[in-house]
């Protein structure tokens, strides 16, 4: 059966870092009583005022960029199939020369990868660029268009290579995007199908590349990295940043845990990746295969003791909502009720409203509920790329304040967490059923939403008309 195509409106290396000894961390302070509802609206409320009359985090030192993403630049081409790839691998591979044979029209192509996350972070107003490689075919040209238009800035990693020896190789990178007649997703890539990484002819940093993320605030790399770059040059721009001052978000990805069983040097890597990250950002399932602890908040808190710089480890829970880690606290938030029609794109777009709750300094349960809200903004469209949340549709979401409020599940979390700190929970309600023994929070939301439209509405118009 033929393909169909989707409508188009919906759709010689430097070693790395040895390893460091075992750290050893204080332990969590103990729990205390603290204060009522009405209090904690109060305090996140000055909290969130004083976020706005601060400058963004490391504000005034010279970094004219807000976010810098590391790889992950690519051409996703969708497609509506009628069954999704076979699994064998030869299977799989022979499927997308076929469809690489035939290039659907320019209207079913879209920018992927961490295009998602600049164009979601661009639409809050944040300042981003993009550092990877782009070919000069037509598929190059027509993603550098794509981020020039949304405003994003593109460092190539094009440097002192011969191009000529070998155009395939460096050629931009395609995503095959298959959707079947049930709406399952299937991805295809030509990285899925060699040992070696994509851009393995990458041997270091390009000088270019280092001073984009010297004049970065945040530097964001994924396990999907892995995938392009030589594990060492991976490793290198971690370093440049923390050299820089610049703040290094990780999201290992579903690559987390093969990398953690890979060879020497992805886990090695890997490792540094985790340890070395100020925010680490992760699904349930994802912490708990690089701790084997099934617990999202123990095992948040296990990857918080590891690492050296980590501030924050932020736990992706789906359809429930979202949990951050820190030092002292946790802090729960709950998803917004919507309808569900794609959720490509929804973490990388709740990636860059966690970016905006940190170069604001916003506190941990705004920061989530913007997260949450810009996430389900995305999956109420179709598709990723400039699909992704728009502004208008994120106000509209907190205005609703319509959340999934499942006190089960919340419950369940903080008393199967044998060292849980304060915790604070978002919820509409006045009394969330956690007695004083957990002593949990409520955190109004309606307060926590009032604060954070007056920062979002006043988002550059720029951010605003493009969003």
């Amino acid at each position: 059966m033929a393909l169909q195509t989707l409508n188009p409106a919906s759709v010689s290396r430097a070693p790395l870092p040895r390893r460091h000894p075992p750290l050893s961390f204080p332990h969590l302070p103990p729990r205390r009583r603290t204060a009522g509802p009405r209090a904690i609206a109060v305090a996140v409320s000055g909290a969130v005022n004083e976020a706005r009359r601060r400058p963004p985090h490391g504000g005034g030192d010279g970094k004219e960029t807000d976010l810098a993403t590391l790889g992950n630049l690519c051409v996703d081409v969708v497609l509506s199939v009628p069954c999704l790839p076979p699994a064998p691998r030869d299977e799989r591979e022979a499927y997308m020369e076929s469809l690489a044979a035939s290039p659907p029209d320019q209207k079913y192509w879209e920018a992927g990868g961490n295009c998602n996350l600049a164009f979601a972070a661009a639409r809050l107003g944040l300042r981003c660029s993009t550092l990877g490689h782009v070919g000069e075919e037509v598929y190059g040209k027509f993603l550098l268009d794509v981020l020039e238009a949304e405003g994003i800035s593109v460092f190539g990693m094009l440097e002192n290579t011969d191009t000529s020896a070998c155009r395939h190789a460096y050629g931009t990178l395609l995503c095959w995007v298959l959707v079947d007649p049930f709406q399952k997703h299937g991805f295809c890539s030509r990285a899925d199908f060699s040992k070696e990484p994509a851009f393995s002819w990458i041997h270091k940093l390009p000088a270019e590349t280092k001073t984009a993320i010297r004049h970065s605030k945040i530097l964001f790399c994924n396990g999907y990295a892995f995938d392009e770059f030589p594990p060492d040059v991976i490793a290198s721009a971690i370093d440049c940043a923390i050299d820089a001052g610049t703040a290094v978000f990780f999201d290992p990805g579903p690559r987390g845990k093969s990398l953690l069983h890979g060879n020497l040097d992805e886990q090695r890597a890997l490792e540094h990746a985790l340890r070395l990250s100020d925010v680490l950002l992760l699904t349930s399932d994802e912490a708990e295969s690089l701790t084997n602890i099934r617990n999202p908040i123990e095992s948040g808190q296990e990857l918080l003791r590891r690492g050296i710089h980590t501030k924050w480890v932020v736990i992706k829970m789906g359809s429930k909502g979202s949990i951050m880690i820190t030092g002292s606290a946790v802090s729960c938030a709950p998803s917004f009720k919507i309808h569900v029609v794609d959720t490509v794109g929804c973490g990388d777009s709740f990636t860059a409203a966690i970016a905006f709750g940190f170069l604001h300094n916003l506190p941990a349960i705004s920061t989530l509920t913007l997260a949450n809200a810009v996430g389900a903004a995305t999956a109420t469209g179709c598709g990723a790329g400039r699909n992704v949340a728009r502004l208008d549709k994120v106000l509209h979401l907190l205005r609703e304040c319509d959340l999934n409020e499942d006190n089960t599940t919340w419950s369940e979390l903080v008393e199967g967490c044998s060292a849980c700190p304060e915790v604070s929970i978002l919820f509409d309600a006045a009394t969330n059923g956690f007695n004083d023994r957990r002593l949990a929070n409520v955190v109004p939301i309606r307060a926590v939403v009032s604060n954070l439209l007056s920062m979002l509405e006043a988002v550059p118009e720029r951010s605003t008309v493009q969003a």
